[in-house]
């Protein structure tokens, strides 16, 4: 391993990963909100007597927030800074968790969800934007990964707590606990991340690159001390941000338009990758696994903890992602992932059509709900270690630099209109024949593998320049 020059000094990496962690707690409740509902559910649904349809939206809400919050903070936050928008984030899933646990009508539990999504939406582009813009050149690409890792624990200890909360109430979803019901302190819970986040916020530094464009070189200097370390380089390293801030290119809208179809190709091959990675329905297993697991038979604790040992799976895939993305490149990574979706949906679909009603009640035959078990873990597994982290590895490097701002906006947006469609979908597909709405997912699964072999590029070993 090679020593630091003489008269050098190392990154402060203890330091940094502080900064970085305490910068990732967005990500935790980006995760964390988003799949707490999922405990919710059938509690809503009997609180306030409503079907599938309106139930759907209801659950969806917070994606429309999301989309919000995701196309304003970026603005904002080159305005007001990092850390304020953090902040913003920080009070808006606190006040999120306080309404959606103390609803008195439907539609206010809407608008609180909807509050949430913003601040789910801000996190998901000030979080990864932070941790770029503090973390030292050496180990940015692993400080990067904090954001995902993050991410997929607050989903993990959403479940976590929602099955634990279940259990004292005994397995009842609405039973009383100290005048509230049990949905209610599962919603409400989440203030306890979100005041720690608001916290945290106030003691790790502001961006250097929001400093410099603020006009205070020497606050940017001594924060570049901090999470750098090396003095004797300070100076160059402030010419450098500078030099890149003045040389950028601002895409806009417009740079991306060219081809026959509109956008460029390049734009269409991005918006397809954030399309395919909704459309085989992942999201169904965060925000709906306990419902579906309840509706084949399965019992609401049982159902509670199979939603988490399937966030342990997703982990699980995420840290064999962030393994394996650079080593074996991410169109292989993403076509194993294809492969193995595939695989799994259609064994799911399979189980699922043998659901049948014996005296009135739901349920699957042992074997059938052994590979519907199996196969949904394996599912997510499938998921998580290619294309819950390939697509955004790939965003981030497809799009030649002077449109990729742009591009990368398109394609999250087209990402949160297909989660918005499958989520909102999901209880009315699966109410009319839950097997062929697998069958649906499946079928996307399988359209992904050509698509990843005839358009999809490789990036792996290119420097972004030889990109488009």
């Amino acid at each position: 391993m090679a020593q630091p020059a003489a008269g050098s000094q190392p990154a402060p990496l203890g330091r940094v990963v502080f900064i970085t962690a305490s910068a990732a707690m967005g990500g935790f409740l980006f995760g964390y909100d988003s799949s707490v509902i999922n405990g919710a559910v059938e509690a809503v649904r009997g609180r306030f007597d409503i079907g599938s349809a309106l139930l759907a939206q209801v659950i969806a809400a917070a994606l429309i927030g999301s989309a919000i919050g995701a196309a304003i903070a970026g603005r904002i936050a080159d305005r007001i800074g990092r850390i304020r928008v953090m902040q913003i984030a920080a009070v808006l899933f606190t006040v999120s968790a306080v309404g959606s646990a103390l609803p008195f009508a439907l539609w206010d539990l809407a608008m609180w969800r909807v509050l949430g999504g913003v601040a789910i939406g801000m996190a998901s582009v000030i979080g990864p934007a932070y941790i770029a813009e503090v973390s030292p050149p050496a180990y940015r690409g692993r400080l990067a990964s904090f954001q995902q890792g993050a991410i997929v624990l607050g989903i993990a200890v959403s479940q976590l707590v929602n099955w634990g909360i279940l259990n004292l109430a005994d397995g009842d979803q609405r039973g009383k606990l100290a005048g509230l019901e049990a949905w209610q302190w599962m919603l409400g819970i989440m203030v306890i991340p979100a005041i720690v986040y608001f916290l945290l916020s106030f003691v790790i530094p502001e961006s250097p690159r929001f400093l410099i464009s603020a006009g205070r070189q020497a606050k940017a200097r001594e924060v570049l001390a901090r999470v750098e370390g090396d003095h004797e380089k300070l100076d160059a390293r402030l010419a450098e941000i500078e030099e890149a801030m003045h040389t950028e290119h601002k895409s806009s809208f417009r740079d991306l338009l060219g081809g026959r179809f509109g956008f460029l190709p390049i734009v269409w091959i991005g918006i397809f990758l954030s399309l395919f990675q909704q459309l085989v329905g992942i999201n169904v297993v965060f925000y709906y696994s306990s419902t579906l697991w309840q509706s084949v038979g399965i019992n609401p604790e049982s159902s509670f903890f199979y939603s988490f040992t399937t966030s342990i799976v997703n982990i699980l895939g995420t840290v064999i992602a962030m393994l394996f993305v650079d080593k074996i490149g991410r169109k292989p990574l993403a076509l194993i992932g294809s492969i193995g979706m595939a695989v799994s949906l259609a064994l799911v679909a399979w189980a699922f059509s043998a659901k049948e009603t014996v005296k009135g009640e739901v349920h699957l035959p042992d074997a059938q709900g052994m590979v519907a078990l199996i196969g949904a873990h394996t599912f997510t597994l499938f998921f998580a270690l290619s294309w819950g982290v390939v697509v955004w590895v790939l965003l981030g490097e497809i799009f030649p630099s002077k449109i990729r701002a742009a591009a990368l906006g398109v394609a999250a947006s087209a990402q949160w209109i297909a989660n918005w469609a499958i989520t909102a979908s999901f209880p009315s597909l699966s109410e009319w024949n839950l097997s062929a709405t697998y069958v649906i997912y499946t079928i996307f699964a399988l359209l992904s593998i050509p698509f990843l072999l005839k358009w999809v590029p490789e990036p792996k070993g290119k420097a972004l320049e030889e990109m488009g």
